[in-house]
């Protein structure tokens, strides 16, 4: 009988030190994984557009640096585009409700400064597209150049007559910037220049320009339904926009990486969150005609999706 009580009592010591291994097993990693993971980082993305499709490509970059450095990311859309009291607002509630930092596409960058200027310090702002004051950086191509050469794009093609600027970007200082660089080149060189809002009810002068991807992807199709004899030079390098290049309905548009831009402005605003310094410069462009579609060095730039899956 003693031999038996006592093989019971080492067989139950056994099945204690092998429950004591398993709950280590499960316990312990845990404990080493909370230490080395940073803390997620809350942060709020807010275009100044309603209707966010022309950013898709800007978003994976978003993604995919958010996933890498340990953020996660709130998408929010206007309801008005370009309405810049209802952004601060926004913002504001952003901020209040937690949010480590902010990238914005500021719809004016002025009295946006304004507004957030008490809460840039604990909660940094990353802006695309425009500067702003108090921002801890901007992603955005040289504006002012990237106006000036796609004037001179224009200007290769100019055989006389005027040309008509689309100035539709309200208080968006990196547009008008793009606009009255060209402006200033159109003019040196002899060529009758007149702004607009928007597209007149009949056909447009025969030679037309505009400064933002959603400008350029409306008037490209508008130009096509109504089919007027005009020359489009625009920007951006969304799917449509790319397919209006490729069928003509653009002469000319200045194309920077999207997605390169998103993911440089997730991680600058993840490295100000922590505290950390981060350098940004201007994003390089390009000027593209249709028979530049399918270059090999634009492949990245017009199709990353199917760059990067074909890795």
């Amino acid at each position: 009988m003693k031999t038996t009580r006592k093989s019971n009592l080492i067989q139950i010591g056994i099945l204690a030190v092998l429950g004591l291994a398993v709950v280590l097993s499960l316990v312990v990693p845990q404990l080493f994984r909370g230490r080395r993971d940073p803390r997620l980082l809350s942060l709020s993305v807010m275009l100044r557009d309603t209707d966010s499709s022309g950013w898709n490509a800007a978003r994976q970059g978003m993604e995919q640096a958010a996933d890498e450095l340990g953020a996660e990311l709130r998408f929010l859309t206007l309801t008005t585009a370009g309405d810049g009291a209802e952004q601060e607002a926004l913002l504001l509630r952003e901020i209040e409700g937690g949010a480590a930092a902010l990238v914005v596409v500021p719809a004016d960058p002025e009295n946006l400064s304004a507004g957030l200027e008490r809460w840039m310090p604990v909660c940094p702002v990353v802006t695309l597209e425009s500067p702003m004051e108090g921002a801890a950086g901007t992603v955005s191509p040289d504006n002012a150049a990237l106006g000036g050469q796609l004037a001179r794009a224009l200007l290769r093609d100019w055989d006389g007559g005027e040309a008509l600027l689309l100035d539709t970007a309200g208080r968006c200082a990196g547009v008008t910037d793009r606009l009255e660089a060209a402006e200033a080149v159109l003019l040196a060189a002899g060529v009758p220049v007149r702004r607009a809002e928007e597209l007149p009810e009949e056909a447009p002068p025969p030679w037309v320009m505009a400064f933002e991807p959603s400008a350029t992807q409306w008037t490209a199709e508008r130009k096509e339904a109504e089919g007027w004899d005009c020359a489009l030079y625009g920007v951006g390098t969304a799917t449509a926009i790319t397919a209006q290049l490729e069928r003509g309905g653009i002469a000319a548009m200045a194309a920077w990486s999207d997605y390169a831009a998103g993911y440089l402005a997730v991680r600058r605003a993840v490295e100000a969150a922590r505290g950390e310094e981060g350098e940004l410069t201007p994003l390089p462009f390009s000027i593209l005609r249709r028979e530049d579609i399918y270059a090999p060095e634009n492949q990245k730039l017009l199709f990353p999706i199917m760059s990067s899956s074909s890795r």
